[in-house]
């Protein structure tokens, strides 16, 4: 007997960004499952007024409360009140889109709620509250207990995991071993069954032009991406490459493919975005939870004109969903 799936936990973003305004309208175009809103009562208060006056916000204890009707939006209350300018990076901002991840993160790890998904914060307002983690990765994956995470960018056309994420392109050289390479190849590969793919082709880019054409570009591709791709073979996974980077995508978006891992964080995120940001989805790989989020920012440049696409953020809550419902199958007893 199938249990019935726990609410989905959605942080509101920075507050200084279209975060909220997308959450809410994400929040009330999705019928099922269940959300509950984690952030600022004023600032949620906000962005109703300012996308869905015809709403009203519900403060609850817990998740579990029941909705006093449908034009109530529950919300968790989390951070310290007040409100932030639209549009300015501030350490108010970022401590407030921080309180709100560290919320949803514990109502998962509780099992009060099914998944995490979040809107988008700033890495400035982040650093200027002094949060030690650059993005929504790390924090994640140091508050699941220090699991090893790979961040999944997917549309409808492509999907990509990458080796190493919110670093300096000088780092994510070094920081692109063997040991990064075959983690990644292993989460891309669990990433696609999530989504349903028994068999999953994964393609791995190279670091260098051409993927180092020989070894005349660089030796990243002969000394580690390959070794890594062997091993992973050794464990039954179909990986295959190195791939040139400026050719593999086209080749997954033909069919060729199911996953591409790519070395560094533009490589993997350009042909993503490029198709589209609001038909793209963040999914975190290997928490214990499901996570998912926006593949787009903060866009401080029209946060509080009401006229933020929500298409990603309703992209990532039924991504949530879909994922959320096959882990609560495959834990439920036959």
């Amino acid at each position: 007997m199938t249990k019935d799936l726990k609410p989905l936990a959605v942080s509101l973003g920075d507050p200084a960004g279209i975060g909220p305004e997308i959450a809410v309208r994400a929040v009330i175009a999705s019928n099922a499952p269940p959300c509950v809103l984690l952030g600022q009562r004023a600032v949620a208060e906000r962005a109703l007024a300012l996308v869905a006056p015809d709403h009203q916000l519900q403060v609850v204890a817990h998740p579990g409360e029941a909705p006093l009707s449908a034009s109530h939006l529950r919300l968790v209350e989390t951070g310290v009140p007040g409100l932030v300018t639209y549009g300015v990076v501030s350490a108010q901002a970022g401590a407030a889109a921080f309180d709100a991840i560290r919320a949803g993160i514990g109502l998962c790890l509780s099992g009060e709620a099914s998944g995490l998904v979040t809107a988008p914060i700033h890495k400035e307002a982040l650093s200027a509250a002094g949060v030690p983690f650059p993005g929504h990765t790390e924090m994640l994956a140091h508050y699941a207990g220090g699991v090893e995470v790979a961040m999944m960018l997917a549309n409808g056309v492509i999907r990509t995991v990458l080796v190493t994420i919110h670093v300096a392109l000088s780092k994510a050289v070094e920081l692109a071993d063997f040991d990064a390479n075959l983690r990644a190849i292993r989460l891309a590969h669990e990433g696609c069954r999530a989504f349903g793919i028994a068999h999953p082709r994964v393609a791995v880019a190279g670091l260098n032009p051409h993927a180092g054409e020989g070894g005349l570009f660089g030796r990243e591709e002969i000394e580690i991406i390959s070794p890594a791709i062997k091993a992973a073979r050794a464990e039954g996974i179909d990986a295959s490459g190195p791939w040139p980077g400026d050719t593999v995508f086209m080749q997954a978006r033909k069919g060729h493919f199911d996953v591409v891992v790519a070395q560094y964080h533009d490589q993997g995120l350009i042909p993503v975005k490029y198709l589209g940001l609001e038909e793209g989805v963040n999914i975190t790989l290997g928490l214990p939870f499901v996570r998912t989020s926006p593949d787009h920012g903060t866009a401080f440049d029209i946060a509080g004109m009401g006229i933020a696409d929500a298409g990603s953020m309703r992209l990532a809550l039924r991504q949530a969903e879909v994922m959320a419902k096959a882990r609560l199958q495959a834990a439920t007893p036959a």
